[in-house]
């Protein structure tokens, strides 16, 4: 396999870059897309022939790599040329999918609310149905600042400025004057692009980090939500006509950035009270805005219409509560709409500026809202409330004065320290072992133990008094900000039920419980997150514990009646396998939602997923119909990372397309429960996955428990030059230690990312795969054939495997590997993946019945085949960069003239192939 590459790779002139007009990458597109493509690659040439004349023969696959002078500017071209490559896709995309509508019908898009609601029509599924459906929707992306984003927000609005002048191109509206201007407008945005530098000069701060995650709702989010909305209705009153629907706010965001501590010590109390206040003043921002359109808008004078008396007397109330009344009425005569919205302005301002009145909460704004519909439509203007006034009203009812619920994550080593600490001071002894009945007995009694009884907790040591703190904090702003300004607690590496008890018991000491005396029920929910392999093993046992105790059960009722149980992609694959994982998740969810049933609390997931396939990353309609039966149910909450952020909610038309996918996704797995179309558990499929799992798992562990792995790692990889690329404000760490099992998960596939391995994504399925057809010779080659047409789940793994093996070059990783100066250990890990990788690459071909990797995925393809060339000159240049930059810091030479375009490579790589972690 790898001679094959070898020749591949030498058959390319020395590494050139791939023209756009090459004959494969043409024939992977559609014209449209590809007559994009070939303007950008034009336009970037000019850019270049401008600013760096010698590399656009480079860039055109006419000369090879220039010498090491000009390695800077090549890789800022190369990574310009990822990103506009990538731009040019996206927008392709949505034309595509326009058009398919356009021709087909809205009905004929697979993954929207018009496909999935037909086809509920046709099967005979009730509008009561899907009423009860929709009451219990729950979707609710979350925002994350895991250190997986390498593009700064500037960069990301100059992106957004160029997709934007895309589709202005689409339009034929144009003369050629006209049009001339706008590719003007594109050359002058790319030459932008190309003067702005790309790297972060310094490590960005959870404050950063914050305003980086506004900016997605500015630019895209406080919009298309509502719209969201609006299509789910058009869709119900289209395939059920004359029925009246509830929408209720279903798809919400969450956010982890300013309120995940778990291995941060840069959230800190301050940070967390400072991200809040940014979440409401965006949202408040927003709102101002869109109040100052409807003034505009709404110049309906008193003669125009018959105005109800209701709405009279509600305007007569809220102009008297202003204080300004008459100023009010004497700058708009005769306008009583929009009198009425200049009163939500004052009550709306004073939040900010202070002063009377003010909104006492969300629903108050909401509840005036409501009136101004009801005002309009009673007036007879009922089209103008449903176009201007209700798209409002349902942005407030989903963002309230929060923009996104603000979950605090932190680990159990950090909760379980305070606790001990607080036993210390109350016993003045050592507290007993953690997993033995005395500690638990402790935390119970605790939790009953009315609160005038609960001494105080002076003289705690300061990472004790931290952690209440944090906790002391939700108390003391959830009115401040907005009821539902705080999600629920996560908690990282549980591994008891007494772990969550003891969440629970220091919230109690924070003062978090609904009750004076502190013994019925906590204001906030605690959620353990299961990540490794064991830990997933264990989960429902210790839900099972957990929801016995009465307190939790009175806590999940009060609080909605759904158990919420978060299950990590990252660590478990990390732990396990990329096969292994998949299996242990799917099982692990069949079995927690078995312990809900029987415990009479239903349990709600909430998916840690990354970007990469090895941390989850998958097609959002595909990953969503692999979920065990049962497991969704209308509620669906997952985590959006770094890059996966910006890919999908950058631009306005993808935002709107990504959310709608997944939700009408949830909506779909959901209504297949309704209409019992999930297929019976079949007995012999989940048993040949348990034996696939076991055999992959095995050969994995044998890779990660190899005693020279760590040192492979280190050199073949640049995983330890990572930290100075300034992703993330955490560190890459947990606490610090130097060993594999301590290194964080997105940096672990980072690396095997960067250097072409790709192991994450892939290790272990070859001999899964082979083992099992060797051990049931001709029956087992037939079972897979029928799991693979008829197990979703081992479909998703076999598909993404398959992805993730053609983005793997073992010339390029062989590369790498010279960097083990130990050539023993080099050979021996090498050699190791080389064999997984031709056993998995025979495997999956022979089970797929391809000649080669992703002949069935042909999109995939094409957009790799547009990029493998660049990628892979990229990689050669990496691998001498980390070469001279260790050499010079082991010289103790100055560094930054090799850091640069090191980490300039990183950043290449990384929008190459579309992720980092």
């Amino acid at each position: 396999m790898i001679d094959s590459q070898v020749r591949a790779e030498r058959s390319e002139s020395a590494g050139q870059c791939a023209a756009p007009h090459s004959g494969p990458a043409r024939l992977a597109t559609t014209d449209y897309t590809q007559e994009v493509v070939d303007l950008l690659f034009g336009l970037l040439s000019e850019v270049l022939a401008l600013r760096q004349p010698a590399l656009v023969p480079v860039l055109r696959g006419e000369a090879v790599d220039p010498d090491h002078d000009f390695q800077l500017p090549l890789l800022q071209a190369q990574g310009i040329w990822f990103q506009l490559l990538s731009t040019a896709e996206e927008n392709g995309a949505m034309r595509e999918r326009r058009r398919l509508e356009r021709e087909a019908g809205p009905e004929q898009v697979p993954g929207t609310f018009a496909h999935v609601i037909a086809k509920a029509a046709a099967g005979g599924v009730t509008a009561e149905a899907l009423q009860h459906l929709l009451d219990g929707l729950r979707i609710c992306p979350v925002l994350t600042a895991h250190p997986t984003e390498a593009k700064r927000v500037t960069v990301l609005e100059i992106l957004r400025r160029i997709y934007r002048l895309l589709t202005d191109l689409e339009s034929p509206r144009w003369t050629p004057r006209e049009r001339a201007a706008v590719v003007d407008a594109l050359r002058n945005e790319i030459d932008l692009l190309w003067l702005t530098g790309e790297l972060r000069k310094e490590k960005p701060s959870v404050e950063q980090e914050v305003a980086w995650g506004l900016h997605f709702f500015d630019e895209t989010l406080f919009e298309r939500v509502p719209e969201l909305l609006a299509s789910i209705e058009w869709a119900l009153e289209r395939h059920y006509p004359g029925v009246r629907f509830s929408i209720p706010p279903f798809f919400q965001f969450g956010s982890w950035i300013g309120g995940d501590r778990d291995g941060n010590p840069y959230v800190t109390d301050a940070v967390t009270r400072a991200a809040l206040h940014s979440y409401r003043r965006a949202s408040l921002r927003r709102y101002r805005q869109r109040l100052a359109q409807l003034v505009r808008r709404l110049s309906i004078a008193n003669r125009a219409l018959a105005l109800p008396e209701g709405f009279r007397a509600r305007l007569a109330q809220a102009l008297a509560q202003s204080g300004d009344g008459e100023q009010i009425a004497r700058r708009n005569p005769g306008e009583i709409f929009r009198q009425f919205i200049v009163c939500l302005q004052r009550k709306l301002d004073a939040l900010e500026h202070g002063g009377a009145p003010a909104y006492a909460s969300a629903d108050e704004f909401i509840a005036d809202l409501k009136a101004l519909e009801s005002g309009l439509a009673g007036a007879g203007a009922g089209a103008l409330a449903r176009a201007w006034v209700t798209p409002l009203r349902r942005e407030v009812e989903v963002f309230r004065f929060r923009t996104a619920r603000l979950d605090l994550r932190e680990n159990s080593a950090v909760t379980t320290a305070c606790l001990q600490a607080i036993w210390r001071l109350l016993h003045d002894s050592e507290p007993p072992a953690l997993d033995s009945e005395d500690w638990k007995r402790w935390l119970l009694a605790e939790l009953v133990r009315p609160q005038e009884d609960v001494p105080a907790l002076a003289g705690l040591p300061a990472e004790a008094e931290r952690t209440l703190d944090m906790l002391r904090l939700v108390r003391a702003l959830r009115d401040e900000v907005d009821r539902e300004a705080f999600g629920v607690i996560i908690l990282s590496m549980t591994r008891t039920a007494a772990d969550v008890l003891g969440v629970y018991l220091l919230a109690k000491y924070a003062g978090l419980f609904a009750d004076a005396e502190g013994v019925e029920s906590c204001t906030r929910l605690v959620v353990p997150l299961f990540e490794s392999i064991a830990d997933l093993q264990r989960a429902p046992a210790i839900v099972r514990e957990l929801l016995s105790v009465p307190l939790v059960r009175r806590t999940v009722r009060a609080l909605g009646g759904v158990q919420e149980v978060m299950i990590g992609y990252s660590d478990s694959n990390k732990d396990g396998g990329f096969l292994a994982s998949n299996w242990e998740l799917y099982k692990a969810q069949i079995r927690l939602v078995r312990v809900g049933e029987e415990c009479g609390l239903p349990i709600a997931f909430f998916h840690g997923r990354g970007g990469s396939v090895s941390r989850g990353g998958a097609p959002t309609g595909r990953a969503i119909a692999a979920q065990p039966p049962g497991s969704v149910r209308g509620r669906l909450r997952l985590t959006e990372q770094g890059e996966v952020v910006s890919s999908k909610y950058a631009n306005r038309g993808t935002a709107q397309y990504q959310m709608e996918l997944l939700a009408a996704s949830v909506f779909e797995h959901t209504l297949a429960a309704v209409r019992r179309e999930s297929r019976a558990v079949d007995p012999e499929l989940d048993e040949a996955m348990e034996a696939l799992a076991g055999t992959s798992y095995a050969a994995y562990r044998r890779l990660v428990k190899h005693p020279g792995l760590l040192t492979y790692y280190q050199a073949a990889s640049p995983v330890e030059e990572l930290v100075l690329l300034n992703l993330g404000s955490r560190p890459a760490r947990r606490f610090g230690a130097q060993t594999l099992d301590d290194l964080r998960a997105i940096p672990w596939v980072f690396a095997w990312t960067q250097n072409r391995h790709l192991v994450p994504g892939w290790y272990g399925v070859g001999t899964g795969l082979e083992t099992f057809v060797e051990v049931r010779g001709a029956e087992g080659t037939a079972l897979l054939q029928r799991m693979f047409e008829e197990h979703a789940l081992f479909r998703l793994i076999v598909d993404e495997a398959e992805k993730a093996l053609a983005q793997v070059n073992l010339f390029i990783a062989h590369q790498y590997a010279e960097l083990v100066p130990d050539t023993a250990i080099r050979d021996e890990i090498f050699g190791m993946v080389e064999a997984e990788y031709r056993r998995s690459v025979a495997a999956i071909l022979r089970l797929t019945g391809e000649q080669e990797l992703a002949e069935r995925f042909p999109a995939f393809r094409g957009r790799l085949t547009r990029r493998l060339a660049t990628l892979n000159q990229v990689g050669r240049q990496q691998v001498t960069l980390i070469r001279r930059f260790r050499a010079a810091k082991q010289s103790n030479a100055a560094q930054p003239d090799e850091l640069v375009p090191l980490l300039l490579s990183i950043n290449c790589i990384a929008a190459g192939l579309g992720w980092t972690g």
